[in-house]
């Protein structure tokens, strides 16, 4: 065993018995209160191998965290992927065809085109649709620091800012350019979107830091919006991040520079990593790198640069 699979202190654990829904969606379970109030998702495994979601959302059913006031659903994404997790290579269980974070716009799911993602992302169409307000937990290939992930529209900041917990921001004032994320489907994508859609990225996918921190920030949320009773965490200083290009890798001879986790820093034009003739350049002084790809995969993002805010 290599020396990173030690880092395993978080596996998958048989999703089965959760199967059986009650929307008409497996894997998807709904509670409504009865009473007056917004209705939540909080959304696990979009990526298949992002194991702090699972435990996030078996925690709430498991423990029948049920809200007091409007509706809670809890959903397992991209259970296909997940199931397909091999130890040996932990990273390959990410997808199966597409990018489950990629393909919520109109053209791919009303498209001719098919995979295991598109089917899922079909079938869940109308559970993302319903919701006022959405969680979507995820985590990082490297071990950097745990942040927010979401559009500059509606009341996202505010509800990241309040809830407090992870302290790093990564806003993206247009969206993604390199697809469309669960988190911008529907309403939740337009500029006068009044519902708060938000994603957490938690920590390194197999730490059982970013799974603790995923329940208690999946609590957090439910508490934000009065769903259940949860006392505010204490107060963090908060750093704010304004997400400027995501280049794509377009071969697979790309490589950064030095060693990458993410948070680090470069100056104006310096350079970042080469990808075949091509250079990749800091655009700003003071770029921030988010999420460096661990693996140079063609098609995927090589890295997310940001300037601080």
């Amino acid at each position: 065993m290599s020396q990173e699979l030690n880092l395993f202190e978080v596996s998958p654990r048989d999703l089965f018995p959760y199967r059986r829904g009650n929307v008409g969606v497996d894997y998807v379970h709904r509670f409504d209160s009865g009473r007056p109030g917004p209705h939540l998702l909080v959304n696990a495994l979009t990526h298949g191998n992002e194991f702090c979601g699972m435990v996030a959302a078996t925690h709430l059913l498991d423990n029948e965290v049920r809200p007091g006031i409007g509706t809670l659903t809890v959903s397992f994404a991209n259970v296909q992927a997940y199931e397909s997790f091999d130890a040996a290579q932990p990273y390959d269980s990410r997808q199966l065809v597409h990018n489950l974070n990629r393909i919520w716009s109109d053209d791919w799911l009303e498209g001719p085109r098919d995979s295991p993602e598109l089917s899922r992302a079909r079938a869940l169409r109308p559970v993302v649709a319903a919701a006022d307000h959405i969680l979507d937990i995820h985590s990082t290939s490297q071990p950097a620091a745990p942040f927010w992930v979401y559009p500059d529209s509606g009341g996202n900041a505010q509800a990241a800012q309040a809830i407090g917990r992870p302290a790093i921001h990564l806003v993206m004032p247009d969206g993604m350019t390199t697809g469309t994320p669960l988190i911008q489907h529907g309403r939740h994508g337009s500029d006068d979107a009044t519902g708060v859609a938000l994603v957490v990225e938690c920590g390194q996918h197999f730490l059982k830091a970013s799974a603790d921190l995923a329940v208690d920030v999946a609590l957090d949320f439910l508490g934000h919006f009065g769903l259940i009773e949860r006392q505010p965490g204490t107060p963090v200083t908060q750093r704010r991040f304004e997400l400027l290009e995501t280049p794509v890798i377009k071969t697979g001879a790309m490589r950064f520079v030095r060693p990458l986790v993410g948070m680090e820093t470069f100056g104006k034009g310096e350079l970042i990593a080469t990808d075949g003739p091509d250079e990749i350049r800091s655009p700003c002084e003071g770029c921030t790198v988010f999420m460096p790809a661990k693996q140079a995969i063609v098609g995927r993002e090589l890295a997310y640069l940001t300037r601080p805010l």
